[in-house]
Parts: C-alpha cells; sequence; structure tokens
C-alpha cells in the first residue's frame, strides 16, 4: 500500500489575538532584533500515512485536520501530502 508524508500546517486565523507572538515579538525586540512588525505562532504536525491512493490519504488528512489538530472557530489550516 502506497505511505504518504503529511504535513499540516495550523495557525490563528488573522482576526484572532496571539498573545504568544506578541510576547515573542517583543522578546526578539529586547534581543537586539529589528523590523519585525507582525509574528504569529502556529504549529505544525508532520506524519506518514499508508492509503490506496492520494485522494484517500487526502480525505482522512482533511477529516483529521478539522476535527482533532485544528480548533475550526479560531484556527486555519493546510495540507501539504507527498508520496514517499
Amino acid at each position: 500500500m502506497p505511505r504518504f508524508q503529511a504535513r499540516v500546517l495550523v495557525r490563528l486565523r488573522p482576526s484572532v489575538l496571539d498573545p504568544a507572538g506578541e510576547a515573542a515579538r517583543g522578546a526578539a525586540e529586547r534581543l537586539g532584533v529589528e523590523g519585525l512588525s507582525k509574528l504569529r505562532i502556529g504549529k505544525a504536525v508532520e506524519m506518514e500515512i499508508e492509503a490506496p491512493d492520494e485522494a484517500e490519504a487526502r480525505r482522512r488528512l482533511e477529516l483529521l485536520s478539522d476535527r482533532l489538530l485544528a480548533n475550526p472557530v479560531i484556527e486555519d489550516w493546510s495540507l501539504e501530502l507527498d508520496q514517499s
């Protein structure tokens, strides 16, 4: 059965405040890093999945992303999928 490498990138929606991102931006300024006008923090989830084809792998991963990995009220996600 084919294996697929997947990466799901989860990030807060633009309308949602990101206190962790703002704290990191402030810390970067204190470290002397200049020019950061915006810093937002998200997460990347990497996994490997076996599926009969790419369409089925994508269907399974979209279900997982929608229902488990991201909070659809405040987060968006995107999927990167490659056959290994």
